[in-house]
């Protein structure tokens, strides 16, 4: 666990500068020591904040260490819960719905996306609508590889072209009342269709390399070819929706 970081009189705020979103499922051994170096990071940017925690129907103990990381920074650490596992769709739409920041990110509770990223994020935010982080040279195996090229051909089918996009973003929050995000389901659906229509409502986008690090702890929760099948329904009817409800 990395050392706490005092509590910031600068995140108390209705409507902070940035919220982060950190997604944990069943991630005690990550979830606070992700929060506190985001709560760090956050401090240093000196910008009003808050961390907003959302726990899908999480069964174990990560439940209590969530609850005990609001009550140590009140000011500054959220909770939103899932009753039950609603998938990656699920807490996007939560986070979406109950940020309260001008700038939204979101960060995998699982550490491998390191805080100092927002330093790297935050200056481009407030020139551009979305900032997206890609991963160059990230060393997937064949298979993977041959899965994820397989994946962007099959999307760029269905739905056209989407902007590139690996792992966390920031985007500007007033963006969201310029077009609906219909979409439903616990896949990527919902940021696809965020990524799509900003797109098409020619909103300022910009793409930036970004670090992971190695996992420290379980394993992906999402990188396998159940996992790519559940995405390609899902963007099927993402396919129907943007046709039926065009941006305006």
């Amino acid at each position: 666990m990395t050392e706490s970081p005092k509590p910031d009189p600068k995140a108390v705020a209705a409507e902070p500068c940035i919220s982060v979103c950190i997604m944990t499922w069943n991630e005690p051994a990550t979830v606070a020591s992700v929060v506190e170096e985001q709560l760090a990071t956050l401090g240093k940017l000196g910008v009003t904040h808050e961390v907003l925690i959302i726990d899908d129907g999480s069964t174990d103990e990560t439940r209590a260490i969530v609850d005990e990381l609001a009550a140590r920074f009140p000011d500054a650490v959220r909770i939103v819960r899932h009753t039950e596992n609603r998938g990656l769709g699920g807490v996007y739409r939560s986070g979406l719905k109950e940020a309260k920041g001008r700038f939204i990110s979101f960060f995998p509770a699982d550490g491998q996306f390191p805080a100092s990223i927002l330093e790297q994020y935050y200056p481009l935010a407030e020139q551009y609508d979305l900032v997206l982080g890609n991963l160059p040279g990230r060393g997937d195996s064949l298979l993977g590889a041959v899965l994820t090229r397989t994946e962007r051909l099959v999307n760029r089918a269905l739905v056209g072209k989407i902007p590139r996009l690996e792992g966390v973003f920031m985007l500007r929050r007033e963006i969201l009342t310029r077009f609906p995000l219909i979409s439903d389901g616990r896949g990527w659906a919902i940021v696809w269709e965020l990524l799509i229509r900003a797109q098409r409502a020619k909103a300022r986008m910009i793409g930036v390399p970004t670090t992971l690090r190695p996992r420290s702890h379980g394993k992906s929760k999402v990188s396998n070819w159940r996992y790519i099948q559940a995405n390609l329904r899902q963007l099927a009817g993402l396919r129907a929706i943007l046709r039926a409800n065009p941006n305006p």
